[in-house]
């Protein structure tokens, strides 16, 4: 079973720009692909169609990536960076308290994953078993941010084993935001997600303040 503490291996990267003048180029051409798929589909995508839309020619792109193929990779690998860097920021404004920092974690996440969450899903079964290492690593990040914002309120922590009731309760959150992104029904609209994230830090805090052996024993 995979462990969340464990740093999957990072996968063979395209090449990446050592300039600052390259780094912007790609970052277009990224989101020109980006543009391009959530319009169209990743079928429709070519390599001369995201040239013509990042208004760059189309050997400046093939000298990045070899195919479309390793685009679609790269542009993965950039929603799934986009997701992390999203929830960091909204994490920090939290207001300074165990549920503050799960409320905010909960609603960064949720919006985190509605954002272009059908291309998301179709980048996913596009990259098949490849997409694990990067996803789980995506995983292993998003799981620790909030590990480390409700570190200094551990103290209020009613478990006997404080640090793995908040692992557990940081594993409950994220799986059901990522169960929420792709049910036929998820919370739609922002007033729903805030909805959505106030019961789960609800269920997140009551399991937390709750002391160990209060579970009814049925014979």
């Amino acid at each position: 079973m995979w462990d969340m503490t464990e740093e999957p291996e990072r996968p063979a990267a395209y090449r990446e720009p050592r300039q600052a003048r390259s780094a912007a180029t790609l970052a277009r051409v990224l989101r020109a692909a980006e543009e391009i798929a959530t319009t169209d589909g990743l079928e429709d995508l070519t390599m001369a169609g995201v040239a013509a839309r990042a208004g760059v020619a189309v050997g400046t792109i093939y000298r990045r990536f070899d195919d479309k193929e390793q685009l679609i990779t790269a542009l993965s690998e950039r929603m799934l960076e986009h997701r992390e860097e999203y929830v960091a920021q909204r994490q920090r404004p939290a207001e300074p308290s165990l549920s503050g920092v799960i409320d905010a974690y909960a609603q960064a996440l949720l919006q985190s994953f509605a954002d272009s969450s059908g291309l998301f899903q179709e980048l996913l079964r596009a990259q098949g078993d490849r997409s694990l290492d990067r996803g789980a690593r995506t995983i292993t990040a998003l799981h620790h941010l909030l590990l480390e914002a409700a570190s200094p309120y551990t103290g209020q922590i009613r478990r006997s084993q404080p640090q793995k009731a908040l692992d557990t309760a940081a594993r409950a959150v994220l799986g059901a935001c990522y169960h929420d992104a792709v049910r036929p029904d998820p919370a739609t609209g922002e007033t729903a997600r805030r909805r959505y994230a106030a019961e789960l830090t609800d269920m997140a805090i009551a399991y937390l303040l709750t002391l160990d052996g209060h579970r009814s024993t049925h014979t």
